[in-house]
This record gives C-alpha cells, structure tokens and sequence, in this order.
C-alpha cells in the first residue's frame, strides 16, 4: 500500500528520525500492545543514552527488556520494574536512571503533555518520597504535588488497525499507553497488524486521528507472549 506516510519496514519508517541522547516514548502495558518491530530497528539501529518513557520496560528478553540488554537506554521515565530482572539488577547498581512515577500520574503527565498542558496538581504522593523536590500546594485542607506534562521526541506505538493516512484502532487492552503517547511526541511512528487504505476504518472506531500520526507501517512476525501465566490446580478449583 502507498501513501505519503507508509513505510515498508521498520527501520526504513526510523531513519533520519535517531540520534543518541534523543528522548523517546513506547506505548504498550507490560508485553501487551508493544511496538515490537519497531524496539527492534531501534534496537538495531546502534542509538544510545536513550531516555525512555515507558510505563515498563517489557521483559528481560522481549520489549524494551532487549535495549536494557544492550545498553542503550541511559534513563527511564516509568512506573514499573517488577517483571524485568535486568532492569532491576541496572536500577540497583547505579547504572541506570529511573524517574518513577504513579501509574496514573505518568498517564496523566503524558496526556497532559500531547494537550499542550504544563502541568498539573494531585493529590497522589502528597507526603511520599514522590513529593520531593516538587511544589506543593494546599487546597481544601489537601495537599496537592505539582507534576508536570511529558513530550518527547519521537513515539513508538502499535495499534491493530491503520489507514494510509495514520489513523488508528486499537484492540481491547492493547490501548493502554499507545493513545496518549501518539499525541504527546513530535514524531509518532506507528506500526499496526492490519494496513488497510483510506476509508476502510469505521470513522467512529478511530482512537488515534492520523494529524497526531507521521509515518505508519504494517508490522509482522508477532509474538505476542504472555507476561506471567498464572494456572489454578484441580485441588484448588472451586467446588460448586
């Protein structure tokens, strides 16, 4: 398919967008919506001192677990560690940087950086350690932390359907971080399991309207892994 914003692989829809240092956000929830062919040309790519704002850094050998493994990611901005061993092992030993935030506050930094919002005041880690060093205010008896909104310099999401013009649909919980990053960057490159032409998208169904999109390909060979299977025995079923 042809189109001023479709590229036919991953690392052609990357190049001339990567430089070390850059800043960069991946959409998906753990291993669920990644932009796994993408991660992969960045990773090929050779790209380092990457600052990365992910709410996870996927799994050891999978997601951005891989550019841990390589050493090209300097600094993250996330929220969750537990399912990534290297990430941890880099955290603890001082060779990695992390800005830690809360689930829903990261959310929100990032959405309220793609609506061109500086900043915004929550009541969530008022009195923790995720205060320090912030402004804080008291309204209503509360306290509330100045957080401020996140842009980067590029995004990397994955939807499950696109149209030669950007637009995009997701699937289920695959959404979760990709919508919200797609605005939030200066360059959004989105890759998508179907590529289907202009007006072949229900224009009701579109999470993502194109103007936020800037290049678009069909990706392939997905793995699509469980994160953590998690099975019942049969002594421990319920018994009506």
């Amino acid at each position: 398919m042809s189109g001023a914003k479709v590229y036919q692989s991953a690392p052609e829809a990357l190049a001339g967008l990567l430089h070390d240092g850059m800043s960069v956000m991946s959409g998906g929830f753990g291993v669920c919506g990644l932009p796994e062919n993408l991660i992969l040309a960045l990773r090929d790519s050779g790209v380092r001192a990457l600052t990365v704002i992910s709410n996870n850094a996927g799994v050891d050998d999978f997601g951005l677990g891989l550019l841990l493994k390589t050493r090209q990611i300097a600094r993250m901005i996330s929220s969750y560690v537990g399912e990534n061993r290297e990430f941890e092992r880099q955290y603890l030993a001082g060779e990695l940087e992390i800005e830690f935030n809360p689930q829903g506050t990261l959310a929100e930094r990032i959405r309220a950086g793609g609506a061109g919002i500086w900043g915004f005041y929550t009541r969530t880690g008022a009195g923790t350690s995720v205060a320090e060093g912030k402004e804080t205010r008291e309204v209503g008896g509360e306290t509330y932390v100045l957080e401020t909104g996140l842009t980067a310099e590029l995004a990397l999401v994955k939807a499950w359907r696109g149209d030669s013009e950007g637009n995009l649909v997701y699937r289920r919980t695959a959404r979760n971080f990709n919508p919200v990053m797609a605005a939030a960057a200066r360059v959004t490159v989105a890759e998508v399991e179907e590529l289907v032409p202009v007006g072949g998208l229900d224009p009701d169904q579109v999470h993502t309207p194109g103007i936020y999109v800037q290049r678009i390909l069909q990706g392939r060979d997905y793995v699509k892994p469980i994160e953590r299977r998690t099975v019942r025995g049969r002594s421990d079923a319920l018994v009506p």
